[in-house]
């Protein structure tokens, strides 16, 4: 067990993190040559001011018609992605494991509430798979990858919910906690998980069209 902890704790963690960082690269490089190479003509009304716009609009709770239109899907979305990315990057262990790594190392959260906002996730992620068996319109563009997405957004959670209260066997579940987290950082630049690289580029598009040819809001 400790053979299998050290390997996925050291090179397949290196593998991780560079298959992470070298395809969200490559996806951004290959959206950028495919824009000049077919629709050069973007360039000529992107816009800062309404790129910003659009982007800060959209990421503003309830600013938008589309989030009102939808509160509780509205404040699990935003709980959600606020936790998602803040509790990994704030948890002690893992700014731990990065000082003795790399010496490098930042503040953290408070254990209690690092615990609460890893609940936030996994409840979101039951929200969001209980919404796709049920809402008719959810099902009809959902495949059976996106229960796979829904899976491994969860795994690392779970797994490092279980390992940090010693359920079940910790090192069983601190192994499942880094391999499933891995696991993740490789689907982040292939799967749909890439909305996170995307996202920005899509509403500044979106912002710019309607700002400066429009001249309308994209909201």
């Amino acid at each position: 067990m400790n053979d299998l902890y050290n390997f996925v704790s050291g090179p397949l963690a290196w593998v991780a993190f560079i298959i992470f960082f070298g395809g969200c690269l490559y996806r951004l490089i290959s959206l950028l040559v495919l824009v000049h190479k077919k629709e050069k003509f973007i360039y000529t009304y992107m816009s800062w001011k309404y790129s910003f716009r659009s982007i800060l609009h959209w990421i503003v709770p309830f600013a938008t018609v589309n989030w009102r239109k939808h509160p509780i899907l509205t404040i699990v979305t935003f709980a959600f992605h606020i936790c998602l990315i803040i509790t990994p990057i704030f948890l002690l262990s893992h700014i731990i494991l990065l000082d003795e790594s790399w010496s490098v190392s930042w503040w953290s959260l408070p254990d209690a509430l690092v615990q609460v906002m890893t609940l936030i996730v996994i409840a979101s992620c039951v929200f969001f798979l209980v919404r796709r068996l049920i809402s008719p319109e959810v099902q009809y563009v959902t495949s059976a990858s996106d229960y796979i997405l829904l899976a491994i957004v969860a795994a690392p959670f779970i797994t490092g919910f279980l390992a940090y209260y010693q359920w079940f066997g910790y090192q069983f579940f601190t192994i499942l906690h880094i391999f499933s987290g891995e696991v993740m950082l490789v689907a982040i630049p292939f799967t749909r998980l890439s909305h996170m690289l995307f996202s920005p580029l899509t509403r500044a598009y979106m912002g710019s069209e309607f700002g400066g040819v429009r001249h309308a809001r994209d909201w």
